[in-house]
């Protein structure tokens, strides 16, 4: 029955998980998650992040395929002209639109702007993990479900004591839970 399933149950081991050390570029990173999925297959679902290690081994950030996106995108070289326009108390959403025609008309498949993101460190767009994200490997799935949910997470990580060992992804979640409602139907 599901409502006895802990995390430990569906968490991936962290030895598992693409990971790298500050420093990293983008695309050693990119190289690294490229490895891990090759590496290691769970169910129908690749990793799709990479952790980020400091210089004793601990987990202090991830990359997710949207801060990679991110990072590729070129930075607004406008930015400081357009924020200027605050002065002239022109209107917030005014300002965003002038933004979004800038950005709209810069091109981010060049290989230029493909270059300078392959060069960025991963500790200029990792996201670092906030409270809500840990999970302990004894709690109930309800918790974790509620976490991932309220969280608006794709992940979390799951931690024995103090320590992280492993990322309990919410797709593998959601995969359990449809083979234990499958199974009532069926029932």
């Amino acid at each position: 029955m599901m409502e006895n399933y802990t995390v430990k149950k569906l968490l991936v081991p962290i030895a598992e998980y693409a990971a790298v050390p500050l420093g990293t570029t983008l695309f050693d990173a990119m190289v690294a998650l490229e490895d891990a999925q090759e590496k290691f297959y769970h169910g129908q679902y690749q990793h799709r992040a990479v952790l980020v290690l400091d210089e004793e081994k601990k987990i202090v950030g991830r990359i997710s395929q949207h801060r990679i996106l991110k990072a590729i995108e070129p930075d607004d070289v406008l930015s400081e002209d357009i924020n200027k326009l605050k002065l002239f108390n022109f209107s917030n959403a005014y300002i965003e639109n002038i933004r979004e025609n800038v950005r709209l008309g810069t091109k981010v498949l060049t290989h230029e702007a493909l270059g300078n993101a392959a060069q960025k460190k991963v500790e200029e767009f990792m996201q670092k993990p906030t409270p809500e994200e840990y999970v302990a490997e004894s709690s109930p799935l309800d918790i974790a479900i509620h976490k991932l949910v309220s969280g608006n997470h794709l992940s979390l990580l799951v931690t024995r004591d103090e320590e992280i060992i492993g990322v309990l992804r919410m797709a593998d979640v959601f995969v359990g839970t449809f083979h234990e409602m499958k199974k009532l139907k069926r029932g």
